[in-house]
């Protein structure tokens, strides 16, 4: 067997110092060399996407016919088709793919050749592939896998070094057949849709939209399947993961969950701000345009209530908003701490005057003239856009945040959101199109783990 990811010798979690570069020149992502398999499923895309981009070795396994998620729509130019579901592509980027009928102990007609099927089944090929892997990732009904005889006790007894990692809408112990969810079931149960939506509360609740369950549950997933593997590096030890997604999104709620088991108060939805148990004040305005903008906090030092009268001033607009006066006390204070709002009287009238300011100068201004304006005077404000518009914008271009990747089976050209954290020496990256069903199959059952697996 080779040098395994986790053993001491190969770095802190996968690949050696020596090998930061690929053959072609291009730098390593930091997990080069963490092998993980993915039995796919819908709360495994995720965390095994986050993986695969910092340069892990994943398989996402699928069985015959392929994965649930190629028939969710949209679909490329809205065309049906196992390789067209944007879900698919976009979160299966820089895995391989390989098709297993885990349900096969044996193969009815054994194939031997270059598929390299033997004639002991599936499941069996797929336990050769995890008896050299560090990381497995499932989120199968408790009861699935049992049929299957995939046991985390079992396989982490004959896998010492195995990380087993599961992300269950309520973890592995109570996920059951009986119990069916959706993102907005997971969202309602776990809190955070009741912290969403409009301050006038004769509106029902807001779910989030995005998948936001499955994002949440498979961020703890990684953050916890990474801390599993760091221990592994002292212990020389796997251990089961159990990941409730359930969990998950209850303890990202803000401030709801702590509130309530702090003091017993119970927060109320705000349009555009943070739930809280007593009400903030407005932060949504809609500029000139007719477009929103978001105000962020009130400026605290001199330097920003000056540049707040200035820009006033500029635009020509002291007439108009007497309170002025406020804004200039305020420079010839210093600022206003948050601390000094319950002690001192002054401190709160020049608080709400800066938001008011900001109010005026957003209704005043096309939306990105006043974003770009409070950028500029490092005054903190922000500005609703569109998906499009996002993107596309300064801000991402200068980031280079949208990444094109080029679909070698079509030609097509395809648009991804780009690094979600930026590192020097160990990049994110995607380093292939999603696979198509049993791309490599055939290469991975008859050369295993390393072949076509140099591009990092």
């Amino acid at each position: 067997m080779s040098v395994r990811a986790g053993d001491p010798q190969n770095g802190a979690l996968g690949g050696s110092a020596a090998r930061q570069e690929s053959s072609g020149g291009v730098p390593r992502g930091p997990l080069f060399g963490l092998r993980v398999l993915e039995l796919a499923g819908e709360f495994t895309a995720y965390p095994g996407k986050l993986l695969a981009d910092l340069g892990a070795n994943v398989v996402v396994v699928e069985p015959p016919g392929g994965a649930a998620a190629r028939g969710r729509a949209p679909f490329v130019e809205s065309t049906p088709h196992p390789e067209s579901s944007v879900s698919w592509r976009h979160y299966n980027t820089s895995k391989r793919g390989i098709v297993l009928d885990l349900a096969t102990t044996v193969d009815s007609e054994p194939t031997g050749g270059d598929d390299g099927r033997g004639g002991d089944g599936d499941l069996g090929r797929f336990e050769r592939l995890l008896a050299d892997c560090d990381v497995l990732l499932e989120g199968w009904p408790a009861a699935d896998t049992a049929a299957l005889g995939l046991d985390p006790a079992r396989f982490t007894q004959r896998y010492p070094s195995l990380v087993w990692t599961t992300v269950a809408p309520y973890g592995r112990a109570a996920s059951g057949p009986d119990r069916p969810v959706t993102d907005l079931t997971l969202l309602a149960g776990a809190g955070p849709v009741l912290s969403c939506g409009y301050d006038d509360h004769g509106l029902p609740p807001v779910r989030g939209l995005g998948g936001q369950a499955v994002h949440v549950g498979g961020s703890f997933a990684v953050a916890a399947t990474l801390t599993a593997l760091l221990y592994r590096t002292r212990s020389g030890r796997g251990q089961h993961v159990d990941v409730s997604v359930d969990a998950a999104l209850n303890v990202t709620c803000e401030l709801a969950t702590t509130q309530y088991l702090a003091d017993g108060q119970l927060v109320s939805r705000q349009t555009g701000r943070h739930a809280t148990a007593s009400p903030t004040n407005q932060t949504q305005v809609r500029a000139a345009d007719g477009q929103y903008v978001v105000l962020g906090f009130p400026p605290r030092t001199a330097a920003r209530y000056a540049a707040l009268v200035a820009w006033i001033d500029e635009l020509g607009l002291r007439e108009a908003f007497p309170d002025v006066v406020l804004l200039e006390l305020g420079v010839e204070r210093g600022g206003v701490s948050i601390v000094s709002l319950g002690t001192d009287p002054l401190a709160q009238p020049i608080w709400d005057a800066s938001r008011a300011a900001m109010m005026l100068l957003a209704e005043h201004l096309p939306a990105a003239e006043f974003f770009l304006g409070c950028q500029r005077r490092a005054i903190v404000a922000g500005m609703v856009a569109s998906p499009e518009e996002a993107i596309r914008g300064p801000h991402a271009l200068a980031r280079e945040f949208a990444v094109e990747l080029l679909d070698p089976h079509t030609g097509r050209v395809e648009l991804h959101p780009g690094a979600p954290y930026r590192f020097g020496r160990t990049p994110w990256r995607i380093s292939r199109p999603a696979p198509r069903l049993g791309e490599h199959t055939a290469a991975l059952l008859t050369a295993g783990w390393d072949t076509g697996r140099d591009d990092g």
